[in-house]
């Protein structure tokens, strides 16, 4: 399982803005979406079809929240470890 903080609970409320007093720093709460994680190394892939499905979801759903298009993924250490989209 992957946790991805997606907002802020704040005074029973949620906002999508981190709060800048150290008083509602001291307060506030993550609110999480969870996502299924997955057991096997994605180290060295190369191709977006051989990564697990479940990490292409998390991929996708990081994008989608972001509103951005990954171009390349980094799956390891080494300049070759990567997927270009």
């Amino acid at each position: 399982e992957i946790k991805v903080c997606t907002a802020y609970k704040l005074n029973g409320e949620e906002t999508d803005v981190y709060p800048l007093s150290l008083e509602d720093i001291r307060n506030v709460e993550p609110v999480y979406t969870s996502l299924p994680g997955w057991k096997n190394s994605i180290e060295g892939v190369t191709d977006w079809d051989k990564l697990p499905a479940t990490a292409q979801s998390y991929i996708s759903f990081v994008e989608e929240y972001l509103g951005v298009k990954f171009t390349i993924i980094s799956t390891g250490p080494k300049r070759t470890e990567t997927i270009v989209l």
